[in-house]
């Protein structure tokens, strides 16, 4: 059994075993290298799964862990920190994804959408770790962001050696994780191709586009022709180089031709098989990134077996290498996998840190509190005010802005509203609406709505966010409820200029307390400042596709269009503010 190489982490020395075969039913081989102890006994492992490198990962031993704004900060440097997983007595296993890094096969499309499932691969692996002499026979996983998808995707193939999972920062509703709101996001251009702080995946020649493999070269050109007609693409140099060139832009491809949600994402959607898990989940997400709080939430409602779901602090990007949330994912671990009764099942199954009052609050679900919907109704002179405008648009004129492209200004049009300042701590936990009465005139725009917390010296905290393309305006009826809209996003029908609009904008899931002589202030635009208290934390390439056209926008919030925010106000809080 004593096949590894040691070397030194720290204070300590740790063995692996390099460049390991790991066959696949149907006869490819994944590559993976094992970290344990030097004394050879076998061990529970942890396995981390991407297209990202192995020997990316491996930087975790010489790398102190960075955090944004560090140009040092990698994206993808995120199987976990390797020293502190085999002095906690486990296996670490880092594999490459078929197609990627050193393994065998190809890698069609999103999830391999286009070929073998992920998940299947996944399967395969765990079982040939649980049978090597070095693991004791359980396995568990570990790994953020890819990592933590992958965890979701294995765990609903029901592999028999995986014992227990415990996902951080996953991304889940593929088709979400790309357009917020219908709004195209940059951030899995850098996953895929390494921009902006990432590195990007593992390519070869096995990575392939699911759009080039599936369609002829004629129809190829006719999508590329229609998709290049969206002016907001054909404003974009990046949009328009990849949609020439798609051979060397394989999956970032694939995304950009399609815009819609429906089965070329629904495919691979790990919140589609989630009723297939029933082992015990543990799924942690920070705020900041609402998108993704959307999607732990809509997996935590769909999980079958033993749960939890903790939320944690803002700002939302961890450090890398990853190391946040190990100290719970080990007591996770040693409680289902190690078999060590240490009581965190005894502990409430939702745990919410709550910015402001800088608290944790806990509860059996989603939201932890008991919430009332209550509107903020946006008033003349910039104010939110929970009274309605009582005047008609005669007296209580439309507020609005003129967006220039990008391409010919650097300014980012905004309109504010605010509340007074709260005289008492203010709670709000859940997810909200924005209901915007507008008018345009194009057939389309977007709507970015941003909500802060500004502090009496003027410092402000983003709390969360909302996304609409104009477009995508339309409304599933059956799902959509108060303070929780759904967007189908399988079309997008345009807008016709002239025309008062009620525009729907989910607000992503948040929670918040309003210290007293803090103000709520909501900001709307139809771009994103390139750089601000928030978006400096951020990633370079994280924001989003820039509309293409000049736009004016005029949003009405008087008697007849009552423009407002609907808010999930916590009972105590609701009570305490009339």
């Amino acid at each position: 059994m004593a096949d590894f190489q040691t070397i030194q982490a720290g204070q300590d020395r740790i063995a692996v075993r390099k460049d390991l075969r790991v066959p696949m039913r149907d006869g490819v081989t994944l590559a993976a290298d094992a970290y344990q102890g030097t004394d050879d006994r076998p061990r529970p492992a942890l396995v981390a799964l991407s297209p990202y490198g192995k020997e990316l990962q491996a930087l975790a031993l010489t790398t102190p862990p960075q955090r944004r704004p560090s140009p040092m900060w990698d994206g993808c440097v995120e199987a976990g920190d390797i020293a502190r997983v085999v002095k906690e007595g486990y296996v670490h296993v880092i594999g490459d994804l078929r197609g990627s890094g050193a393994s065998e096969g190809e890698h069609i499309g999103n999830y391999n959408a286009g070929g073998v499932p992920l998940g299947q691969d996944a399967y395969d692996f765990i079982e040939w770790v649980a049978a090597q002499p070095w693991c004791d026979g359980s396995v568990g996983m570990i790994g953020i962001s890819y990592f933590g998808s992958m965890q979701v995707l294995a765990a609903a193939e029901r592999p028999p050696s995986l014992k227990a999972i415990f996902v951080s920062g996953g991304h889940y509703d593929f088709y979400e994780t790309t357009y917020h709101g219908g709004v195209m996001w940059f951030m899995p251009r850098a996953a895929r191709e390494g921009r902006g702080g990432d590195s990007g995946w593992a390519f070869t020649d096995g990575v392939k586009s699911r759009m080039l493999e599936t369609y002829s070269p004629e129809e190829i050109r006719e999508r590329v022709a229609k998709r290049l007609r969206d002016p907001d693409v054909a404003a974009w140099p990046n949009l328009v180089h990849v949609l020439n060139y798609p051979k060397n832009h394989e999956a970032w491809f694939d995304i950009v031709m399609n815009e819609v949600d429906g089965e070329w994402y629904e495919e691979r959607n790990p919140v589609t098989l989630a009723p297939n898990i029933d082992i015990p989940v543990w799924l942690q997400i920070d705020q900041g990134r609402g998108w993704t709080m959307d999607g732990t939430i809509e997996l935590y409602n769909s999980l079958k077996g033993p749960k939890k779901l903790d939320i944690g602090p803002y700002p939302p990007m961890q450090s890398r290498p990853f190391v946040e949330e190990h100290d719970k994912m080990f007591r996770w671990y040693d409680y289902w996998i190690k078999g060590i009764d240490n009581g965190i099942m005894d502990e409430p199954a939702v745990t919410v840190f709550v910015e402001g009052t800088r608290e944790n609050v806990t509860g059996a679900q989603w939201p932890p509190k008991d919430v009332e919907y209550r509107s903020l109704h946006l008033r003349p002179r910039h104010r939110l005010s929970f009274e309605p405008e009582p005047m008609g648009a005669e007296y209580a004129a439309p507020d609005g802005f003129y967006q220039a492209p990008l391409t010919v200004t650097d300014k980012v049009e905004t309109l504010s509203w605010s509340t007074a300042p709260f005289d008492e701590p203010t709670e709000l936990i859940g997810q909200g609406a924005a209901h915007i009465f507008a008018e345009i005139d194009q057939p389309d725009t977007n709507f970015i709505l941003r909500m802060w917390d500004e502090a009496p010296n003027g410092r402000r905290r983003l709390i969360t966010t909302a996304y609409l393309k104009a477009s995508h305006r339309e409304l599933d009826e059956e799902r959509t409820t108060e303070g929780d809209p759904y967007h189908p996003h399988t079309r997008a029908v345009p807008v016709e200029p002239g025309r008062i609009e009620e525009y729907v904008l989910r607000v992503y899931p948040f929670a918040a307390t309003f210290l007293p002589g803090h103000k709520l202030v909501a900001e709307l635009s139809n771009d994103e400042p390139p750089a601000d208290a928030h978006n400096s934390l951020l990633p370079p390439d994280a924001f989003h596709l820039p509309v293409g056209r000049p736009v004016t926008h005029k949003i009405y919030r008087d008697a007849a269009h009552r423009s407002r925010l609907v808010l999930p106000f916590t009972k105590r809080a609701a009570a305490g503010n009339r």
